[in-house]
């Protein structure tokens, strides 16, 4: 597709057309100043984000299985959901089970799938995919995951478009794994604009109860260390400026730091500190995600999108180096 077709013309049914079309290339770099970044095709992720030749994200090989779903686009839904059931009007629907230790339905359904270019630019690109109906979701949803670098740092946006006739269950979030800097996890400290969190069960990581933060391990809404904490849990009551904007910041004791801001169309903040139950790299970054519905909301409805025909859904999140 042409590099100067706006994605602004671009309609649901061309996206579907669009994204089952063999793409000639499964690898993007964009740069920007001293940013650089390497968006893939495979689950529409971010895979290298780069600042004066730093590390702002866990990165990943250009080839293989993404490991711990790092920088994907986690929809139609985010997180875990129960069993991996849920109904419509009704009707129970059944979902592939793929966290197979905690039997749930994890991350949506495009985190593996190859996404097509629509277009690119030397600090822009642009990728669509085309969710088709199926036993578990059936509903189409045309997908665009647009990443573009600036001096303000990694602009990523997700828009949704119900290319089908059924209102469709939507959530999302981005999937991406800090780094303060080059010192271990447990030597950074963060902010996390948060005043409660969701208590979960520990064997499945179900929802429980919203409670406050107050006086609690995981209140960082005052800059703390991270060591010794573990954290794999959704907070809320998110605290944003007058624009409506949150960010959660992350320092390295050398000073440098990275931030990710998000805005109103995204209530929820998955934060995991990367804990591996099994021997292998732990704690490599912290996992920020902003969520626009918590765990299990296929079932709970709380802050799910209710996606009619026709409608879009679209919500974007910044990344930026920072530096004492």
């Amino acid at each position: 597709m042409s590099a100067e077709k706006s994605t602004a013309e671009i309609s649901p049914e061309l996206l579907a057309e669009v994204a089952h079309d063999t793409a000639p290339a499964t690898e993007f770099e964009l740069r920007h100043g001293s940013y650089r970044a390497v968006i893939t095709a495979r689950g529409g992720a971010l895979r290298q984000l780069l600042h004066d030749g730093r590390d702002l994200v866990v990165p990943f090989g250009p080839e293989g299985e993404i490991p711990s779903y790092r920088g994907v686009v986690c929809a139609p839904w985010p997180n875990r959901l129960a069993d991996g059931k849920y109904s419509v009007n009704g009707e129970q629907l059944q979902l592939p089970i793929n966290e197979l230790e905690r039997n749930t339905a994890l991350h949506g359904l495009v985190f593996d799938q190859l996404w097509t270019l629509v277009e690119k630019t030397e600090t822009s690109v642009s990728l669509a995919y085309a969710l088709r109906p199926s036993p578990g979701y059936p509903f189409s949803i045309a997908l665009l995951a647009s990443y573009t670098l600036s001096a303000d740092g990694l602009r990523a946006t997700v828009t949704a478009t119900n290319s089908g006739q059924g209102t469709a269950p939507y959530g999302v979030c981005p999937h991406p794994y800090l780094v303060a800097g080059s010192a271990p996890l447990d030597e950074w400290s963060a902010i996390i604009p948060a005043r409660e969190f969701l208590e979960v069960t520990p064997d499945r990581l179900l929802p429980l109860d919203v409670v406050p933060l107050d006086g609690h391990r995981f209140d960082f809404r005052n800059e703390k260390l991270l060591h010794g904490i573990e954290i794999d849990h959704a907070f809320t009551g998110i605290i944003r400026d007058a624009d409506g904007r949150a960010a959660v910041q992350v320092f390295d004791p050398s000073g440098t730091g990275v931030e990710l801001s998000w805005g109103r169309e995204w209530p929820w903040l998955q934060i995991h500190t990367a804990d591996r139950p099994v021997v292998g790299p732990n704690r490599l970054g912290l996992a920020v995600e902003p969520m626009t519905c918590p765990p299990d909301a296929f079932n709970s409805g709380m802050d799910l999108v209710q996606l009619a025909p026709g409608d879009t859904h679209e919500a974007s999140w910044t990344v930026r180096a920072l530096q004492r």
